[in-house]
């Protein structure tokens, strides 16, 4: 079991405790090794009180999806010691708190118990209940960095940095940290067979999360409104563009706030706002989750009828109904792209990491005034609420915003005459005129049947005439939209494809098949309407495993309807209990699927 590099370490602590502070620590100090580090927060949906978990993956390869085992596990909260005593793999280490003595954490003859008093240790030391619940879970932060070797050196320089302006509690928080350091290395053996070793593979890199990402990218993009209601886990992505924005979105002049965010009374009047700003000529934005999405959804559908640009973002959580707020799912794809009633048909983006949803973010607006529509990033609680480690971001100085066919006031001056709804060019897409522009510019924006001049309308004809050249604009979108990554490994007939966050524990899968000499070939998919490249990649294919995580699955039934894919090629891989899809499970079920005969 020993390993350099390679070792999983789970905090099982509870809610509101401060534990956040000290698990960050122990994954910076990590990254600052040069090794590459994830981490997953499990945690409840209430505010204090109940368990959470926060899981640290060390993989010197640099896979960034959740492990299916557990090496080391610090049980900090003694209601769940039975659990967390379960969840660890075969010749691993369970660390509990000594203080208090715990007989059943013996039971496992397969694992190492190591028992240290970190509770009496901070009550001796420190004043204050506070204090001393804060610096417990601080004082573990020493016992892992004695225990995998974790340069002590660096840690305390993140606590120096940390506590920069607050100078009096760099003393006592490196305090804590020895408590724990020195317990461990005079009473164990220390390090374990499982440890770190500095590496040089993060250069060029940086830890963060995809709703703070995605928040950054719709600054960059030119983004100046945001309206949403709070909805657990996109929360953080409009409080990310609301820091952003209260830093440098400031006049210089008179100090004035060039940005406006407003938390609305529900979803449906945070879309509504967005639609107006977008209808006036801003870049406007809204975060939600499934639920929101469903009451969005008539507004949605006017937009789309109406042909208003909007950039909604769906940070996809469990379903149905409330289901569980704090966990993830990809089972929103489907409501999303055909939401609301009548023929609908929505451009839907798929980011992978938050290096992606930087960039996505930036796309999402071009596309959307380009092709006078909402654009919909699909995002995940995987995603958008857990560190990952991803290239710098990289910014063109030159980018200019795509405003689409926007008419300008001399272009209306000179018009013979102006149709919002009229297909010049033949791609679907008609000229808009902002408000207050140009007289020749007013139009009444519909949502109710109008013709290809903007003329109410309830003939037969005139009103397919309509919806017909919207599916000429969905073929536009098509060649215009981000194309699958394709790689092929071999000439074979058989290939994994997939969506967003799917993408890291295919990677990783991708390569656990190839040590057993399994070679397939791999599709992701990055927007919908599904791009050409797509389709013939499957028609290349006897078999094609579709990964996602969802129990009906939702990007197959995509396949089918958009790409025209032959149903009998694609076998369901589904992942659909709340936790993030990992590497094991898709091996598994590949190689099940193709013991059975299917493949390979």
């Amino acid at each position: 079991m020993a390993s350099i590099n390679d070792v999983v370490i789970k905090i099982a602590t509870v809610n509101g405790t401060g534990s956040a502070s000290a698990n960050g620590l122990l994954r910076k100090a990590i990254f600052r090794m040069g090794i590459p580090v994830v981490g997953k927060n499990y945690f409840p949906s209430n505010i204090q009180g109940l368990p959470t978990w926060y899981e640290i993956r060390v993989t010197g390869a640099g896979y960034q999806s959740r492990a299916n085992r557990l090496d080391v596990m610090v049980a900090m909260n003694a209601q769940t010691y039975t659990r967390d005593l379960a969840d660890v793999s075969p010749g691993g280490w369970l660390i509990y708190d000594s203080t208090w003595p715990r007989s059943k954490l013996l039971d496992r003859e397969d694992i190492t118990v190591l028992g240290i008093p970190l509770s009496r240790m901070c009550n001796e030391t420190f004043d204050g209940a506070r204090a001393r619940i804060l610096m417990k879970n601080i004082s573990y932060v020493g016992v892992i960095a004695a225990l995998i070797d974790i340069d002590l050196d660096i840690v305390t320089q993140l606590i120096e940095e940390t506590f920069a302006d607050k100078s009096h509690l760099i003393d006592s928080n490196m305090q804590a940290i020895r408590l724990g350091f020195d317990y461990a290395m005079e009473n164990f053996v220390c390090p374990l067979p499982k440890k770190v070793e500095a590496l040089d593979k993060t250069k060029g890199h940086i830890v963060i999360d995809g709703n703070t990402a995605a928040g950054l990218g719709c600054m960059y993009a030119g983004a100046t409104v945001g309206a949403w209601y709070p909805i657990t886990p996109s929360t953080s992505l409009m409080d990310a563009f609301q820091a952003f924005c209260s830093e440098y979105r400031i006049d210089a002049e008179t100090g004035k706030h060039t940005y406006c965010i407003i938390q609305a009374e529900d979803e449906l009047a945070a879309i509504g706002m967005v639609l107006g700003a977008n209808w006036n000529g801003a870049r406007a934005f809204t975060s939600t989750s499934g639920p929101g999405i469903s009451l969005m959804s008539e507004f949605i559908g006017f937009a789309y009828y109406a042909e208003i640009p909007a950039v909604i973002f769906n940070v996809q959580r469990t379903g149905p109904s409330t289901g569980m707020p704090t966990r993830t799912q990809q089972a929103d794809i489907l409501s999303c792209a055909y939401a609301s009633h009548g023929d609908t048909k929505h451009v839907l983006l798929f980011p992978a990491d938050p290096y992606e949803c930087f960039g996505t973010a930036v796309a999402a607006f071009d596309l959307a005034e380009r092709l006078q529509t909402p654009i919909m990033v699909l995002s995940d609680l995987d995603i958008g609420m857990n560190d990952w480690m991803v290239p710098e971001f990289a910014w063109d100085e030159n980018y200019v915003p795509d405003r689409g066919k926007v008419l300008s006031a001399q272009d209306l001056e000179e018009a013979e005459s102006f149709y919002r709804y009229l297909d010049v060019d033949g791609d679907g897409i008609p000229y808009r005129s902002l408000p207050g522009t140009h007289p020749k510019g007013s139009y009444f924006t519909r949502g109710s049947g109008h013709t290809k001049l903007g003329a109410y309308t309830e003939d037969a004809d005139e009103y397919q005439e309509v919806v017909d050249r919207l599916l000429v604009k969905w073929e536009t979108a098509r060649d215009i939209l981000p194309e699958p990554d394709i790689e092929y490994s071999k000439s074979n007939k058989a290939a994994i494809l997939t969506i967003g966050s799917g993408h890291a524990a295919c990677r990783e899968a991708l390569d656990r098949l190839k040590e057993q000499d399994v070679n397939l070939n791999y599709c992701r998919i990055k927007a919908f309407p599904i791009h050409k490249s797509a389709r013939e990649f499957m028609e290349k294919h006897d078999v094609v495993y579709v990964v996602e995580q969802n129990r009906d699955a939702q990007l197959r039934a995509l396949l089918i309807l958009d790409a025209e894919a032959d149903p009998k090629k694609l076998v369901p891989v589904l992942h659909y209990n709340g936790n993030p899809i990992y590497s094991d499970f898709i091996v598994e079920k590949a190689l099940e699927e193709i013991s059975k005969g299917q493949a390979a």
